[in-house]
């Protein structure tokens, strides 16, 4: 599918945004992404409200092969073929894949404000449960300590450098190299 033909065929539904995705198109209003136009066809979102319509047309939900399986995708179901031929039905039901994806939308920023930090809510993998939230630390990892070995320094009788030493010996080659300036 090429981008004048989906623009052709979604001019009854209204102003669409066409852009490439994976192997294909992405077509969203509003900034909502409705349907994919994908090499092995033409597929609308969908929702629990809208799966009996598309098994009742004979659609099947988006599917794709990994290395290990097939995958498939409830929330996209192939365009019927009929659809094709009649832009009207057609755009009936883009406006009701575009009603679906609103309230995918929809329901995905309320568990995020839910779940939003500050609010006394702990976020967890089935929902916000009110509790306390824990304050954000930031972990640090201790200064290093840059040891500096002067090899020219006296070792005292234990076989240890000493800081005093290696200080006299610092302050004679100071003097020595200042001496020579003058």
């Amino acid at each position: 599918m090429d981008r004048e033909f989906l623009i052709d065929l979604f001019a009854g539904f209204g102003p669409v945004t066409i852009r490439r995705m994976f192997s294909g198109f992405g077509i969203s209003a509003d900034g909502i992404n409705f349907a994919l136009a994908l090499r092995s066809g033409l597929y609308l979102r969908a929702d629990e409200t809208s799966f009996a319509r598309f098994e009742e047309a004979g659609s099947k939900p988006f599917s794709y092969e990994t290395r290990a399986r097939t995958m498939t995708v409830r929330s996209y179901w192939q365009v019927p073929a009929h659809l094709f031929d009649d832009t009207d039905e057609f755009a009936v039901w883009a406006r009701d894949a575009f009603a679906a994806a609103q309230r995918a939308a929809l329901s995905k920023r309320t568990s995020k404000k839910r779940a939003a930090p500050g609010n006394g809510l702990v976020p967890t993998r089935g929902g916000a449960k009110p509790g306390p939230t824990k304050p954000a630390v930031k972990k640090t990892k201790p200064a290093k300590v840059a040891k500096s070995v002067d090899k020219s320094a006296d070792k005292s009788p234990a076989g240890r450098k000493t800081r005093s030493a290696t200080v006299a010996r610092g302050r004679q080659t100071s003097r020595a190299a200042s001496s020579r300036t003058r």
